[in-house]
């Protein structure tokens, strides 16, 4: 609702939720406000509605997120064997920044797969989020020409 309430066009505001989401739909976790804000600014979305729809990317969602990128970049670059990157050699590779090792089985197909998930997150938030501002607006609009309409026929009595 806080976006819905911006003051700005529908195209703004789908702008920016678009932009907050597509970057919720990256492996860049901590960085996702930055980027959010670079693609509203340069698309001439609202900033402020890019801040929030970065909450999409939440603790809850991260782990649905990076394993859809994950699967999408793997499909795409056609990796069908990945049982030989066990959980605890990632993380042991995290530890020791081994990035050259972990750049083929990992961050190569994440960076991959959210390209066309952040794009396709965008579309879709987009509209969404274009509708939900018009119609809200549009409500907002009637509601304060009712009620002015209201206290003028009031105050002529």
């Amino acid at each position: 609702m806080r976006v819905m309430r911006l003051s700005a066009s529908p195209h703004a505001i789908a702008t920016g939720v678009a932009a907050g989401a597509a970057s919720s739909a990256t492996p860049f976790i901590g960085f996702h406000i930055v980027i959010a804000l670079a693609l509203a600014y340069l698309l001439s979305g609202n900033l402020v509605a890019a801040g929030i729809a970065t909450a999409l990317a939440n603790p809850l969602t991260i782990p649905l997120i990076l394993t859809a990128i994950y699967e999408v970049g793997t499909a795409i670059l056609g990796v069908h064997d990945s049982a030989g990157l066990s959980g605890d050699k990632i993380l042991g590779m995290l530890r020791h920044l081994e990035l050259a090792e972990l750049w083929q089985p990992l961050l190569k197909p994440m960076l991959i797969g959210a390209l066309p998930v952040s794009l396709a997150s965008a579309v879709i938030f987009y509209i969404a989020a274009f509708w939900a501002a018009r119609l809200f607006q549009s409500r907002r609009r009637s509601l304060v020409r009712e009620s002015r309409a209201g206290h003028i026929s009031t105050e002529r009595k």
